[in-house]
């Protein structure tokens, strides 16, 4: 039997989840013994790989990057987790959403708040363009489990890893609360 592939994913967030993910400390061991982590920011790997069984995917959407990079992870995970508050609702990524579009969120951060230089980035290919909404993964893809919290505890997702990790492969995680 082969082992379980993982991988964590950070969009638009605060890092704070995958802090968390760090504070299971020594039990970070015991994830190790059951799978292999393939892709994650704390490590160098650039391209997400086919086949991963189990992915933590943190933060909202709210990029055209962002939504390239959750549309791929969907295609080539299993398992799909929606990590954090971020994840599960936009929680604070999405309080630009009551500025209105991602033209006034520029013009108010880069022109009307500037003290020097007003003039709103623009390097194609190096910034990514922003959406004019920030959402919740499962308005972009379909979500199999949400593990909310701001951050979530150390123990809660020490326990989703495991359990889902845990599943034969073809057997979908157990039905969990829905958001939005």
């Amino acid at each position: 039997m082969s082992r379980k592939r993982f991988a964590t994913v950070w969009l638009g967030g605060c890092s704070g989840c995958h802090m968390s993910f760090l504070d299971q400390d020594e039990r970070l061991l015991e994830l190790v013994a059951a799978a292999d982590l393939v892709h994650s920011p704390v490590m160098d790997v650039k391209r997400y790989p086919e086949g991963v069984d189990v992915c933590l995917v943190e933060g909202a959407v709210a990029n055209e990057e962002h939504l390239e990079t959750l549309r791929a992870v969907r295609a080539r995970t299993r398992i799909l987790v929606a990590f954090g508050d971020c994840a599960v609702t936009g929680n604070v990524t999405a309080l630009r959403n009551c500025l209105g579009g991602a033209r006034e969120v520029l013009d108010r951060a880069y022109l009307e708040l500037a003290d020097v230089t007003p003039r709103i980035p623009c390097e194609p290919g190096l910034v990514p363009p922003l959406l004019d909404r920030v959402a919740p993964l499962h308005a972009h893809v379909p979500v199999d489990r949400f593990l909310p919290g701001c951050p979530p505890s150390a123990d809660a997702i020490h326990a989703v890893l495991l359990e889902l990790l845990e599943l034969p492969a073809g057997t979908p995680p157990a039905a969990a609360p829905r958001f939005g």
